[in-house]
């Protein structure tokens, strides 16, 4: 396992979410490649998406066949940089969560039509399987809506 992943899966341990982080060999860095990866729909795969609202960073998770409303939300896409800075991740292998800041998160109600979602492990090699409700409950202060 590579030691980002290992250091998301210790942090997500002590905040009380035990995750087991599965290595891919070809890259989950889209949504369509993970899905093809771990042979499940792609609408399980979460899409850890950082926008700016103003100056401040937003976590938008979408479900992998969704696309984002960032019009109708307000929201602008960040940069590299910017979702980098936020995150301490880059992009293409965001997590959802365990961020070493945490971050205002928006969570695409579509989800709920998953048992479980996989998500990014902090490389575009490592993720990890989750119940929904379980990631849901792990980010309290999220807002669960319709985000496209």
């Amino acid at each position: 396992m590579h030691p980002t992943a290992a250091r998301l899966q210790g942090r997500l341990a002590d905040d009380g979410l035990a995750i087991d982080v599965v290595t891919v060999t070809d890259s989950a860095r889209t949504a369509p490649q993970a899905a093809a990866a771990l042979g499940c729909e792609v609408g399980q795969i979460v899409k850890s998406l950082v926008f700016m609202r103003d100056a401040e960073a937003l976590m938008v998770l979408c479900a992998g066949d969704r696309r984002v409303g960032a019009d109708r939300l307000g929201l602008t896409p960040a940069n590299a940089d910017q979702a980098r800075a936020a995150t301490g991740f880059a992009i293409g292998g965001i997590p959802p969560l365990g961020h070493a800041t945490p971050l205002a998160t928006l969570i695409d109600e579509s989800l709920r039509r998953f048992a479980t979602v996989w998500a990014a492990a902090g490389t575009p090699h490592d993720v990890f399987e989750v119940a929904t409700e379980a990631l849901i409950a792990s980010i309290p202060d999220a807002e669960v809506t319709a985000v496209s």
